[in-house]
């Protein structure tokens, strides 16, 4: 790095060699092409990979074909009508609607163009080695606008102007695309075949990222990778553990090795926000929300699906905020995140998400709604996948003040046939919790009391893989204990309830077997005046963490279900999360 110099050092040289300081504008000095003082950049690391080029264009224009062809007299009632049109979308500019005239005939020629505003934000589209500025409003026009009816014999026919000009490239003769050689990657499930048979973790503490391997008998953990500006948001591994993904302005990118983690693939998409791998690691969905031109227009949302591997958006989602802010518990500007659910397991067969009165479910061999058309059900209000089959389950409030009861529904796709329904009286909540093998779907139902001034909690067991799929009414022994957190064992049948008033509530373990018969639900033991807020399963079973998260002050309690006997305790002083290595060891 080259010498620090104090200003009052510049002043005394450069009195030395008669320049007047105060006349030199330093805002105006360039150094020459190349030259850094030996001041290295912190932004070199990202620049190192090859930046991506932007091109203006004409993207905030869009052509409109198939338009009346009309004569000079009626051309200002027609322009009129166009632009009423398309200024619901937009800010038209002034001057921005041009409708050519046939010189000979002085009629119409059937299209027109219209340039909207440049808006406070860009979509980008990558093409060709470039990120193209997509206008967001001139996106939007050509989404909403694109076989509008205007009348019987005029469907209007809408396209991106940068559009029009790479369809002119489009070759008259095919030619087969050029055949690239093979070039074997390196194993991305290395890691799986360690000799100790441990796990690895990452870390990020200032710039750094780090991955290390995690071997619970030595104090410190081995390294395994580390990289100054990896990312510049957070990264995240994929859900087998395949990838490691990073986040960046231009988009998102996975990476994976034995030991040197080499970028696998960038998936462009500028300003994106957060991400969300399906189960089966074959698509990446990318998010990114953009300010709209008009202050009182909600924000815009573009949600892109990439297949992970090639790096191709197979569909794309945009729209206002408003359009896909139902549903979900997590969020972003008033978006409930994730926007899409993944069914099937870990085949990634199908996705949804939840409308207005409406479930969208769409397959991914063609990225279509399946059959068409969105699932109806009036007032939906939350759905959830089984874990290992197409089956969703959905919740539908009480309507009417009662008079229609709430009901809780199991729908096999792609079939769209209702496997199982079950009714549920004077609800106030409702959530549902799906077992990790799909065996079982436990309901937890918040009714009002006859006086509606309280509420009290029960359970509807599902037994999913059974004959008709019977359910089981669970209530607790005193009804108007709060229930604080409800988790399954993974993999088996029992599951654990937080119960009672706090500091210090209760926590029953119950089986969905008995003694005497599989098909009962038994309690097994109740812990009284426990100082905890959540319950972590070990993802092998058997064990648990009693852990008391935040304002209990990171109490832990290490419990054996199998013995029902504590194991150890620990402290963890304001504890915010817990989260097991996948062994659970």
């Amino acid at each position: 790095m080259a010498d620090v110099i104090s200003m009052e050092e510049i002043r005394e040289t450069a009195s030395s060699l008669g320049v007047d300081i105060s006349q030199v504008d330093l805002a105006s000095i360039r150094l020459p092409p190349g030259e850094d003082l030996g001041i290295i950049s912190d932004d070199d690391d990202l620049n190192e990979d090859d930046p991506l080029e932007y091109d203006a264009g004409f993207g905030n224009m869009v052509v409109v074909d198939n338009l009346p062809v009309v004569p000079k007299e009626k051309f200002e009632k027609l322009e009129g009508v166009v632009r009423k049109i398309f200024s619901q979308i937009g800010v038209i500019k002034e001057d921005g609607l041009w409708m050519p005239i046939d010189d000979t005939t002085q009629k119409t020629l059937g299209y027109c163009f219209i340039e909207y505003n440049t808006p406070q934000s860009q979509d980008y589209q990558w093409e060709g080695g470039k990120a193209l500025m997509r206008g967001a409003e001139a996106e939007l026009a050509k989404e909403k606008t694109h076989n509008y009816k205007l009348d019987r014999s005029h469907i209007f026919s809408v396209n991106m102007f940068d559009d029009i000009e790479k369809f002119m490239k489009v070759p008259d003769e095919w030619a087969p695309p050029e055949t690239k050689p093979y070039a074997s990657g390196e194993n991305l499930q290395q890691w799986l075949t360690d000799e100790k048979a441990r796990d690895q973790f990452v870390i990020r503490s200032g710039t750094d990222t780090e991955v290390l391997w995690n071997d619970a008998r030595h104090l410190k953990p081995e390294p395994v990778y580390k990289r100054s500006f990896w990312t510049e948001s957070f990264v995240q591994w994929s859900p087998l553990g395949t990838y490691l993904a990073t986040v960046h302005r231009q988009g998102a990118a996975v990476w994976g090795g034995a030991s040197t983690f080499n970028r696998l693939m960038r998936y462009a998409h500028p300003q994106v926000k957060i991400i969300d791998f399906s189960p089966g690691e074959r698509y990446l969905v990318t998010y990114s929300s953009h300010e709209p031109s008009n202050p009182r227009d909600t924000h815009r949302v573009v949600l892109n699906i990439f297949d992970v591997r090639t790096g191709k958006v197979m569909r794309d989602f945009k729209g206002s905020a408003d359009e896909f802010a139902v549903g979900g518990t997590g969020g972003v500007t008033g978006v409930s995140w994730p926007v899409f659910r993944w069914g099937g397991g870990k085949d990634d067969k199908y996705f949804a998400r939840i409308g207005k009165n409406v479930i969208s479910v769409y397959e991914t061999e063609t990225f279509t709604l399946i059959d068409k058309k969105s699932i109806k059900v009036d007032n939906v209000m939350d759905f959830s996948w089984s874990p290992t089959e197409p089956i969703l389950a959905l919740f539908v409030p009480e309507l009417g003040g009662g008079n229609q009861p709430a009901r809780v529904s199991l729908v096999q796709i792609p079939s769209k046939e209702e496997l199982r329904q079950k009714n549920l009286f004077s609800v106030s909540d409702c959530k549902m919790y799906w077992q990790s093998n799909g065996d079982y779907l436990a309901v937890k139902v918040d009714r009002y009391t006859k006086t509606k001034k309280s509420t009290y909690t029960g359970f509807e067991l599902f037994r999913i893989k059974e004959r008709d799929i019977p359910i089981e009414v669970l209530e607790l022994e005193n009804k108007n204990d709060k229930i604080i957190a409800f988790a399954w064992e993974p993999k088996g049948h029992r599951f654990a309830v937080i119960h009672g008033d706090s500091p210090r509530p209760d926590i029953s373990f119950y089986s969905m077997r008995s003694t005497h018969n599989a098909g009962r639900v038994s309690k097994l033991a109740t812990l009284k005046g426990k100082q905890a807020n959540a319950l972590f399963w070990s993802p092998a079973g058997r064990f648990i963490i009693l852990a008391g998260l935040k304002g209990f002050n990171g109490q832990l309690e290490f419990y054996n279900v199998d013995e029902l006997e504590t194991m150890a305790t620990a402290e963890h002083f304001m504890a915010t999360d817990i989260e097991w290595d996948p062994t659970g060891r």
